[in-house]
């Protein structure tokens, strides 16, 4: 199979690393990086030293660039297209790609940051909007680029309404180190793809502040409660929540030490500014952009979710952590199945 990836951060050099890789069915693989630099220098050290360090890419994998206006014709011979862009991108990539032949699935996790007094959009709904006659999908799990880039046991699943696609991307990904789940349920997945890195910087802050594992477990808990109760309104299935993209993404976003978002909440209970935080970083933490975005589509579907709320407060600098805390804690009592 010929595979794009298009964009050369860390989680799409590690997808087409294991695509092209000895992990299952070898494919041929190239690596688009927008920046015409970065892509001669990892071509020819053969690793991408920014963001994966050390890890050598396979034969099978190239990488090259070519300006955004003549990517479509550029990739007419391919089977599958991967863009591995952060949320910000997404919209210009699938414009650029409207008329593509081949499949068109994304990674990234998050909403679209609205525009024009509207609501910010999941990426189906952007590709909805733009690029209508894709056959499209999502790629989404419980999944570190680091880890996979090194070959450990990874499950990932596959989304799309489009059973070929579904079956497209197992086909691509699939390997005894790598195992990709199919679901046609795309707005469950995306659902709980953008809303754990918020989840994820709010256990940061609990575990900043050292409230202890009890603490950390009821956040977990409650903020998959905020998740589901969001893909509901939306349209997904409940099932879905208790799967990869669910319950396991959060689990691993909240409590990973690779995870970015983790780390922002961390440094904000350090005493850090939001700003310090994410300049340390060195790379796209999405829930710091997607908390706002996820609060204005619950509060229009009138979707209570009190942990996104008070994140949302505490990056805009009106909660201090201790505070956000407070709000959280002294909220009124009300069932577990609200």
């Amino acid at each position: 199979m010929n595979i794009t990836v298009l964009g050369a951060g860390a989680w799409g050099t590690a997808l087409a690393m294991a695509a092209a890789g000895d992990q299952g069915e070898p494919h041929t693989v190239h690596l688009w990086a927008r920046d015409p630099a970065q892509a001669a220098r990892m071509q020819a050290e053969r690793q991408n030293a920014r963001y994966l360090p050390g890890l050598a890419f396979p034969a099978r994998l190239s990488v090259f660039h070519q300006p955004l206006e003549a990517l479509a014709g550029a990739l007419a011979d391919q089977d599958l297209l991967v863009l591995g862009t952060p949320m910000a991108a997404l919209r210009g990539l699938l414009a650029a790609l409207r008329d593509a032949r081949a499949p068109v699935v994304w990674l990234c996790k998050g909403f679209e940051r609205p525009t024009d007094g509207g609501v910010g959009l999941l990426g189906h709904e952007v590709c909805a909007q733009v690029a209508p006659a894709l056959r499209a999908g999502v790629l989404s799990g419980p999944s570190f680029a680091q880890e996979v880039a090194r070959g450990a046991p990874t499950a990932l699943v596959a989304a799309s309404r489009d059973a070929g696609v579904r079956q497209l991307l197992v086909q691509a990904f699939h390997g005894p180190a790598l195992r990709v789940y199919a679901n046609d349920d795309v707005v469950g997945v995306e659902v709980g793809g953008a809303v754990k890195n918020v989840m994820a910087i709010a256990t940061g802050l609990c575990d900043g502040l050292g409230l202890g594992l009890n603490a950390r477990a009821a956040l977990i808990t409650r903020g998959l409660a905020e998740i589901s109760r969001l893909g509901l309104a939306l349209g997904a299935r409940p099932e879905t929540f208790m799967g990869l993209s669910g319950l396991g993404d959060l689990v691993l976003t909240a409590t990973g030490d690779l995870s970015r978002n983790r780390q922002v909440g961390l440094l904000l209970a350090q005493g850090q500014t939001l700003q310090q935080a994410v300049d340390s970083l060195g790379h796209v933490a999405e829930g710091v952009y997607s908390a706002r975005t996820v609060a204005q589509r619950a509060r229009s579907l009138q979707v209570d979710m009190p942990i996104t709320e008070a994140v949302v407060a505490l990056l805009d600098g009106q909660l201090t952590p201790a505070q956000a805390l407070a709000r959280l804690m002294g909220r009124d009592p009300v069932a577990e199945t609200r």
